[in-house]
């Protein structure tokens, strides 16, 4: 890590504004390039070193793939550290908020390809991301889409099956059941999850499930896909607040009825292969990758 950051990166503006920092863009004059300058807290609210800017700094390191945003530099500054990453002008949540121009079929099929490679490679090098969202998928210029914000992201040891996460993570309208339930141990099945209800989004251009908390999104999971039945997963009972609740018994609503615009039947089924209930009934990122959605 080297000081001479300030005087390489011309700051422009603040484009951003994360659980864990804000974003600015600035000019490489190295390198005549536009980047994204990510301000990050060393020390957290008790002045311990903050382990989410270690976590993300790391995951960033690690990972080199065409479908996760990279860093170029870190360097220190006054008030903790400046992660520089590559510059990218939108974010998948901007794009579904533009009502004027909605994505086109075509737009939504690239656009899940890219996230789902991006979380295969995460998931094959044992990392679960764990706030996969719009805003966290990045788009440049000529529509690449990469995986950005690794403040949550976790190692996952899947033989180790005394290891415990936090429930606390994730965007609420992208949260896995079996965290609303208060599980903590779980596997990168909720990236999975997380990554159907995007794909839902994108399909419908409105959110799948969006609770104002997490009772109420629970109710909304299951008014949806129905009560959840003991013999398709078996381990509820088990996650921790699964008894603290009632909720009224549910049949659930028919996919098409959800997608009234999707024609192709194959659409809905990827959604349908993601999006349940038992973690392990979920499509993995590469068995998603080889469905016929994308043949």
């Amino acid at each position: 890590m080297e000081d001479y950051a300030p005087s390489r990166f011309k700051m422009l503006e603040k484009i951003g504004e994360g659980v864990h920092g804000y974003v600015f863009k600035a000019i490489d004059l190295q390198r005549q390039k536009p980047v994204a300058i990510k301000k990050v807290a060393l020390k957290n609210k008790f002045g311990n070193i903050s382990l989410n800017t270690l976590r993300e700094i790391k995951t960033l390191q690690l990972c080199q793939s065409e479908y996760i945003v990279s860093i170029i530099d870190i360097y220190p500054d006054l008030t903790g550290l400046s992660l520089v990453l590559e510059y990218m002008p939108e974010t998948l949540y901007g794009k579904l908020r533009n009502e004027v121009e909605p994505l086109s079929r075509q737009q939504i099929r690239k656009f899940t390809l890219m996230m789902l490679k991006g979380i295969e490679y995460l998931h094959n090098m044992g990392i679960m991301h764990r706030d996969i969202k719009p805003a966290n998928l990045l788009l440049s210029e000529d529509e690449k889409l990469k995986i950005a914000d690794f403040g949550l992201a976790r190692l996952h040891f899947p033989k180790d099956e005394n290891k415990v996460y936090s429930p606390q993570v994730s965007t609420r309208w992208y949260r896995a059941p079996e965290i609303l339930w208060g599980s903590q141990k779980y596997g990168p099945a909720v990236d999975m999850w997380a990554a159907g209800c995007v794909f839902a989004e994108m399909l419908r251009g409105v959110p799948l499930f969006s609770g104002a908390t997490d009772i109420e999104q629970l109710a909304l999971v299951i008014r949806t896909l129905g009560s959840p039945r003991l013999n398709e997963w078996p381990d509820i009972n088990l996650l921790p607040d699964y008894d603290k609740i009632r909720f009224p018994k549910a049949v659930g609503i028919h996919w098409d009825n959800l997608f009234p615009s999707c024609t192709h039947a194959v659409e809905i089924n990827l959604v349908s292969n993601l999006v349940v209930y038992n973690p392990k009934n979920r499509l993995t990122a590469t068995e998603a990758l080889s469905h016929d959605y994308f043949q």
